[in-house]
This record gives C-alpha cells, structure tokens and sequence, in this order.
C-alpha cells in the first residue's frame, strides 16, 4: 500500500523527518509547511489517497486507515523522530497515528485547528453546506483576501475540486467530522503536542481546540490572532514561530 502512496519530500534527507498532513483542500494548503521545515529538516507532503487524482484503494475509507498507512510509510522506511504537522482532517489523521504508534517513532505531533472529535457545544461547522463564499467567510480571518470567485475556475480546477470534496466526504463520515471514539483513545498519546488554532476560526472554534488539547496528558494550547482554519496561510510568522519553538524543544538529535 505504501508504495501507492503520492509523496513529494524536500528538505536535507539526514534532518528530523517532519510528516505534514493537508486537510480537505489537499497538499497545497499546507505545501508552505513542508517548505519551512525543509529549510532544516526532511519534510514529507503526501497527497492523501483521492485526492488530486491520487488513487484511493477501495479498501481505504477511514481516517484510520489512512494513519495506518502512514504508520507503515514510517516503519518501511525506518524513520524515528518524527514530527507530525497536521492541519484540519490532517490533524485528525496525526491524532490517529500518534495513537496508532506504539513503537514511539514520533516525537512530537502537531494539530492545526484540527477536526476529528467530538465536543459538546461545539460542533464542527457542516463544510460541505457552505458555498464557496461561505467558506471563505467561515475558515479565514480577512475573508475579502482569500475569496476567489469558483466561476473564474477553468472547469478542470473545478472538476479537481468537487473530487477533493469527494474523497473528504468518504473519510470523515460526512458533516460531522468526528470519530466518537477518539477523544478517550488520545488519553493514551505520551507524545509531547501542540495544538495551533487560529483565534477567528467558524469551522472549529478555539473553545472546540482547547477540548482537543485537553484529552491529551502532555499538550499545550496556542492561539494565532487574526487568523482562522488556516493560521500557517494568513499569519506565518507567528504560526511558524510556534511550531519552530516546539520542534527545538522535541527533536531528539
């Protein structure tokens, strides 16, 4: 299966590998992640199966399964000290690997306004319902900067994404965007975390990531002002200064 998996990598091969995880609009809303690190360290950018026309075995239909492919990614090639970097479903899937990873191979995880539990109060907002000025206006914090109108699109870029929408939706079970199981399993995660959120997220809100830092034994809450569901897009400098901070204090070497 791994050998199927679609995997760009930058970086120095010798640095601490760093595993970044896209969420629902694929590996360019994260490429600026990979490309920080890579500065430094070996950075690893899939594209998950389904996504920009990456196949998508049939058998592959949960979040589960795709952090259990990851773990195989890191096992096959014997990596050790990893960070795992996952923003929105991605931080999902880092939660499910970080739970998944009994060998300790990862040494620190990351969750960028993640999704993939359940809180009460706070329900992740139903994505697939908003158009895509909804969007713009729910997931960032200067709407005006990101909003592109989809009728400019050429018809492959829209065909791209209605399948990206696609492959999100068979993953994360619909508009819920949670495992009801997950929240308990994380009381298991040793690993050091971090979770980022962006203060003006409206698809999950900070009061939703503070719950998700809570379940883990060993994790700190950080917020980015003037930001929303992307942080590392409309504020870099400070999302990046976060996660640079914590690499430091989590590499082994």
């Amino acid at each position: 299966m791994t050998s199927q998996l679609t995997l760009t990598e930058s970086g120095p091969a010798a640095g601490r590998p760093v595993l970044v995880l896209h969420g629902g609009g694929g590996p360019l809303t994260v490429a600026p992640v990979a490309e920080h690190f890579a500065a430094t360290a070996h950075a690893l950018l899939p594209t998950h199966p389904g996504w920009n026309g990456a196949p998508r075995p049939a058998d592959l239909t949960t979040v589960g399964d795709l952090a259990a492919a990851y773990l195989r990614l890191l096992r096959e090639r014997r990596l050790s000290d990893v960070l795992v970097v996952g923003s929105s479903l991605g931080g999902w899937i880092g939660a499910e690997l970080a739970a998944a990873d009994t060998e300790g191979l990862i040494s620190g995880l990351v969750l960028v306004n993640a999704v993939g539990i359940e809180v009460d109060g706070e329900p992740v907002r139903d994505f697939f319902s908003l158009d895509a000025r909804g969007v713009a206006e729910h997931a960032y914090h200067d709407s005006e900067r990101f909003y592109v109108d989809p009728a400019t699109f050429p018809a492959e870029r829209v065909a791209g994404i209605q399948a990206n929408m696609a492959a999100l939706r068979v993953f994360s079970g619909g508009p819920a965007m949670s495992d009801p199981t997950l929240r308990a399993r994380l009381a298991a995660v040793t690993v050091p975390t971090l979770v980022v959120w962006g203060e003006s997220d409206g698809i999950v809100t900070p009061a939703y990531g503070k719950a998700f830092a809570a379940a883990f034994p060993d994790a700190r809450f950080a917020t980015v002002p003037e930001a929303g569901h992307l942080p590392h897009l409309e504020q870099p400098t400070r999302t990046f200064a976060l996660l640079d901070a914590f690499a430091a204090e989590t590499g082994r070497h």
